[in-house]
């Protein structure tokens, strides 16, 4: 049985959390593994909440929706009390503080609060604070290698934004030191 990271990541529309999840599915792909990503959008795309179920896995998926994740990146309360019953014990929770005011202490499960938004803007980063919550879940979890998840990025940023391709860079390191 090899190794398996399901992983929800949720937030506001419009706050990149999809994104966030494609630079995770991408550095599974890179890395040959079995990958899924399955987003998942409120009524309304910005506003509304936004979330979606990533698995990186060495062995077939057998369901590309996570139930019980080994991971939460929550970007907001709503998201964070949505979801915080159902990560398995083990896991961990990376939450955005800025935006995430009440985080409970879950029994068996590792919570890791930063600022990511504040930190995002203060370093004029505005709306990379998804960005600088995936460099903490890396840095927490490891979930691919470093030149992966570089590689992930510059394949997500799309051509018209190649000007912000080292902002992302800099989001991830901002996250991992955070």
């Amino acid at each position: 049985m090899g190794k398996t990271m399901n992983t929800v990541l949720a937030g506001f529309g419009g706050q990149g959390v999809l994104f966030a999840g494609k630079v995770m599915a991408y550095a599974g792909l890179i890395e040959e593994r079995e990958v899924s990503w399955l987003p998942s959008y409120g009524p309304e795309m910005r506003g509304g909440t936004a979330n979606c179920s990533v698995c990186l896995s060495d062995d077939p998926i057998g369901s590309p929706l996570v139930v019980t994740p080994d991971a939460l990146v929550a970007m907001n309360q709503p998201s964070l009390d949505k979801f915080v019953d159902k990560v398995r014990e083990g896991g961990i929770i990376v939450a955005d503080s800025t935006l995430v005011p009440n985080i409970p202490d879950v029994p068996g499960v590792k919570i890791v609060a930063i600022p990511a938004t504040e930190i995002a803007e203060q370093n004029g980063l505005k709306g990379l604070g998804n960005i600088v919550l995936i460099g903490k879940l890396f840095e927490e979890t490891g979930f691919c290698r470093e030149e992966t998840l570089e590689a992930a990025i510059t394949k997500c940023v799309p051509a018209r934004h190649i000007k912000k391709l080292p902002l992302n860079m800099q989001a991830v390191e901002l996250g991992r030191k955070a």
